[in-house]
């Protein structure tokens, strides 16, 4: 299985709406890309100073089957038009567990 794990940080001046329409342009895609296997996205709980405020992690069978996902015209839609207005910063790592 291969993991991919994304940490965003909104800007200032994003809204509740812009941060709850990146919840579900994101929850969509797990109907629309097939290769997801397994998909958990939420805000972060605020029990800790200083972390992202926003999670996603997303496994797949394969880095083909990732690579599928993160070159879907779809999902890099919803990062155009709905992640980027809004971004502060981003993390991310893939493995293999």
């Amino acid at each position: 299985m291969f993991r991919h794990v994304v940490l965003f940080t909104w800007a200032d001046d994003a809204t509740d709406e812009q941060r709850a329409a990146v919840v579900t342009e994101l929850g969509r895609l797990p109907g629309i890309i097939p290769e997801i296997r397994s998909y958990t996205l939420g805000a972060d709980a605020g029990v800790n100073q200083g972390n992202h405020q926003f999670a996603l992690v997303a496994d797949f069978d394969s880095v083909d089957d990732y690579l599928v996902y993160r070159d879907h015209p779809v999902h890099q839609a919803v990062i155009a038009e709905h992640i980027k207005p809004i971004l502060a910063s981003r993390a991310a790592a893939q493995f293999t567990f």
